[in-house]
């Protein structure tokens, strides 16, 4: 039904048309018979055909502009689309990660802070034996020459050589920053347990003391380490994706771990 009044309608459309061009074609030849400055009615017609006929020539001189301007845009296209291949073809060969500038002063400046801070450490812990002031109890020295927690990042063909079941949406990125965090963590703790009480707040001196019990244990000696309870952020977390970014750096060999009483401790390994 809907096509019926469709077709009807464009018939009274065409009929329309036919019959505004015949009365046109009366005009004309009414105006090329009778000079239109005789008649006053057929000067406003004359006007208004004469109006008609710059905007069908206008028109068609707009499609002539635009057919002429098919051949250039197939052209423009075609020309893309190579680029496009090359462009491809290109990054085939690029490294998969290049960190941006900001990214690799950040890197370099906090490895330069985490060394200032480890020779520090050194310093004050050669000129105590970091006695406790309520239990008299003597903590080992620690091993001269440590250094500053291990920046052992991966590389993107480690992290591509991992099963996709292992791997799931991790990027390089965010597992060389969680490396970041757990060097912070790392150097934090051993801030704790160089530190004497009257330099430590309150709410601090409790998990230096537990820190101090775990340095003590053959199995963190002279490593650098953090609890499981230290993984706040900003790119390692205790969530889903923390335990994932643990997961594959236990395989790639840059963390250990090992339970020391009710502490799940993570020891950061050093390049071979």
């Amino acid at each position: 039904m809907e096509g019926n009044q469709a077709g009807s309608s464009l018939d009274s459309l065409i009929a329309s048309f036919n019959k505004r061009i015949c009365e046109l074609q009366e005009l004309v030849i009414a105006r090329n018979m009778y000079p239109a400055s005789t008649i006053p009615d057929l000067s406003a017609i004359d006007t208004a055909l004469s109006s008609m006929e710059l905007q069908v020539q206008s028109i068609k001189d707009r499609l002539r502009e635009e057919t002429e301007a098919i051949p250039k845009a197939k052209k423009l296209i075609e020309a893309s689309l190579k680029q496009q291949g090359k462009l491809q073809k290109m990054s085939i060969y690029a490294p998969s990660h290049i960190p941006d500038k900001a990214t690799m002063l950040n890197s370099d400046l906090n490895r330069c802070l985490l060394q200032q801070n480890a020779k520090q450490y050194e310093q004050n812990s050669t000129l105590s034996s970091l006695k406790f002031d309520e239990e008299a109890v003597v903590l080992p020295k620690e091993k001269k020459g440590r250094g500053s927690p291990p920046l052992w990042y991966i590389t993107a063909e480690e992290l591509n050589s991992l099963s996709s079941y292992m791997r799931g949406r991790l990027t390089l990125e965010k597992v060389n920053a969680a490396i970041n965090d757990m060097a912070s963590y790392a150097e934090a703790n051993a801030h704790l347990i160089a530190a004497s009480k009257q330099k430590l707040a309150e709410n601090l001196w409790e998990k230096a003391l537990k820190l101090r019990d775990i340095v003590t244990e053959q199995a963190v000696k002279g490593k650098h380490f953090f609890l499981e309870t230290d993984m706040k952020g900003p790119s390692l977390k205790l969530d889903n994706t923390g335990k994932a970014i643990l997961t594959v750096l236990r395989h790639l060999g840059r963390i250990s771990e090992t339970r020391i009483g009710q502490n799940r401790v993570i020891i950061l390994m050093k390049p071979h």
